[in-house]
């Protein structure tokens, strides 16, 4: 099945830090244009948040710069989201896609291999 496996989720304290991972299942992520990772809090829309591309060329979406850092390891065939200084605003299900699109805006393009996603929690 083609898909990614998101992992690293988990409560954790405002100020603390999470290190989520994501590992392409069933294809290669030197294949791929580009990841991006996904959240959803409750009751909001999913929104994009970090995106690397094959060149390791990164964007990050202004409530995260900063941050978090995204990073890619082809040849673990995973890519890693490193989220510190976290806020309770940054807790939802984390997931990642990949998009083989070069146009538009980067969380506005197409995304397939969507996985079940990571539950991270910021709270005291």
């Amino acid at each position: 099945q083609l898909q990614f496996v998101e992992s690293g989720g988990g409560l954790v304290q405002p100020g603390g830090s999470l290190r989520l991972s994501c590992v392409a299942s069933g294809f290669n992520l030197a294949d791929t244009y580009a990841i991006g990772w996904f959240r959803q809090a409750p009751g909001k829309e999913r929104e994009g948040v970090s995106c690397i591309s094959r060149s390791e060329s990164t964007y990050n979406i202004d409530a995260v710069e900063g941050r978090f850092t995204i990073s890619r390891d082809n040849a673990k065939n995973t890519v890693y989201l490193q989220m510190n200084s976290l806020k309770p605003e940054d807790s939802g299900v984390y997931y990642c896609a990949r998009t083989q699109s070069r146009s538009g805006y980067v969380f506005n393009r197409p995304y397939e291999y969507w996985g079940q996603g990571t539950q991270v929690t910021v709270s005291s």
